[in-house]
């Protein structure tokens, strides 16, 4: 490709593996302002009518229903933190391979200079923009643009309407003011449904990829936050299935809180285990036994030290350990701390305040930490905080690992009292624990906090594959939220 040249792909023609684009309006529905479920229930009843104008070529008329049933309403601000906090998620991993490839190589075919790269999709803009520059480097976004009055979304598009056909040919020659341009994009069934390719007097189109999940390890870049509730891409049949399960998912999770509450220590892991939830052990014996030397710390009792999942992480340890244990937390919602069968205790993230805390609850009996300071989701260790490896000399780190296939067990924007009953609604969740050798501090010499805690945080991440980061609580919020996260939705 040389100096001067442009190319142009298509979103759901090329660079995406599904060409529905149901899903997308769906999540926009479930995750974007209150009145979410409704919007959900009303947009998969007309699933049904949307297929037949699409099957009828009339796929502009089809996203423009999904764009008015999906945001009127809705805020714009809402809008915007749905589209970089959890459609990324979802694109990564619907993007085909053969494309992808071509797009991050700024050309077609052969080595030249780089070129200007353009996406062209009938989303709206405000809702593929954020992925498509954030993790694609795209230089231009040609989408659908919407109407808005004082903050909030009609519902409707602009007069240009749906980018779609004719107009993404018009709008990528605006665009890219007359330079030559490469257009990539699968060819329609109809003659009406026309797309880039068609229009293209050097049209590529890619070949078609299995469509099976993308590996993490061809991310164009990692991904490492996101929200949103939904494991699984919510096309109609799938978002069907999760509302069918929904009432036998709460009664599910309900009876595996009573479990965890009421039954006996001895028989918690066999009623959870009845209930369809696993739970894989791993680690020396020696850990298991409370009077062991094994896991005693410089004091009389043991400190616990693991990476974050969900808030469940603390209980299951203390359940498999059978032992009591006190959770160290720096934020949890009250109804979290009303149905906690073990004891919970805030910190203040006020490091001399917390430290003296932590102190006196480990001189008092074994406890639990989870350094991390909040959830991650991915394969991905955050920064640990060192301020408890200036309390006790020897810790016991545990790494933890889980799994659900149809909700998420952790949320930024949503409600977090909620959490662990949505990771408990999963049909079979899976939760593993890996019992390490205690990282010791050395006679004779003195290490750092910060030494211990990276130490820590480096034997967690071999044990299970994860990656340690130096990112921290704070860049969490920040990126999903826009904001540190101190106050968050309880």
């Amino acid at each position: 490709m040389e100096r001067g040249e442009s190319i142009a792909f298509e979103l759901e023609g090329a660079l995406l593996a599904s060409g529905s684009l149901f899903p997308y309006f769906m999540l926009v529905c479930l995750e974007a302002g209150a009145g979410g479920p409704l919007r959900a229930v009303v947009l998969l009843l007309a699933a049904p009518l949307l297929r037949l104008l699409e099957l009828a070529g009339l796929e502009a008329a089809a996203v423009s229903a999904m764009i008015f049933l999906s945001t009127a309403g809705l805020r714009v601000d809402d809008l915007k933190a749905v589209a970089k906090a959890t459609l990324p998620k979802f694109f990564m991993e619907d993007l085909q391979r053969g494309a992808l490839r071509e797009f991050l190589a700024e050309g077609c075919s052969g080595g030249g200079a780089a070129a200007l790269r353009y996406v062209a999709t009938a989303l709206p803009r405000a809702m593929a923009e954020p992925f498509l520059r954030e993790y694609l480097d795209a230089d231009g976004v040609l989408g659908t643009e919407l109407r808005t009055c004082m903050g909030f979304y009609t519902g409707l598009t602009s007069a240009a309407g749906v980018m779609d056909g004719e107009r993404r040919l018009e709008a990528l020659r605006v665009a890219t003011a007359g330079t030559s341009v490469i257009t990539v994009g699968a060819r329609r069934k109809h003659p009406h449904q026309s797309s880039l390719s068609f229009y293209a007097k050097q049209p590529w189109t890619p070949p078609e990829d299995p469509k099976q999940p993308r590996p993490r390890s061809e991310y164009p870049r990692p991904l490492i936050f996101h929200d949103g509730r939904l494991v699984q891409r919510p096309t109609p049949l799938d978002f069907l299935t999760v509302l069918v399960w929904l009432p036998f998912g709460i009664f599910l999770a309900v009876l595996r809180v009573l479990i965890g509450l009421l039954a006996p220590r001895t028989l918690t892991i066999m009623g959870l285990a009845a209930t369809g939830m696993r739970i894989e052990i791993q680690g020396h014996q020696a850990h298991l036994d409370a009077n062991s030397t094994m896991v005693k710390g410089s004091g009389s009792h043991t400190l616990f030290v693991c990476n974050h999942r969900t808030l469940l992480d603390p209980v299951l340890v203390s359940i498999v350990l059978q032992r009591k244990l006190t959770a160290l937390t720096y934020s949890l919602s009250r109804l979290s701390e009303v149905i906690s069968p073990i004891p919970t205790v805030r910190l203040a993230r006020d490091r001399l305040q917390d430290g003296v805390k932590m102190r006196s609850l480990v001189e008092q009996g074994d406890v639990i930490v989870c350094p991390e300071g909040t959830t991650c989701r991915e394969p991905y260790l955050l920064r640990f905080s060192p301020l408890f490896a200036k309390i006790v000399s020897d810790v016991v780190p545990v790494a933890v690992t889980n799994g659900g296939s149809m909700f998420y067990g952790t949320t930024v924007r949503g409600h977090k009292c909620f959490d662990c009953f949505f990771f408990l609604m999963n049909p079979r969740p899976f939760y593993g624990l890996k019992f390490l050798e205690k990282v010791v501090q050395p006679h004779g010499r003195q290490r750092s906090e910060y030494d211990v805690a990276n130490e820590v945080q480096r034997s967690i991440g071999q044990s299970i594959g994860f990656e340690c980061t130096n990112l921290t609580r704070k860049d969490k919020y920040r990126i999903l939220a826009g904001n540190d996260g101190l106050d968050p939705r309880m």
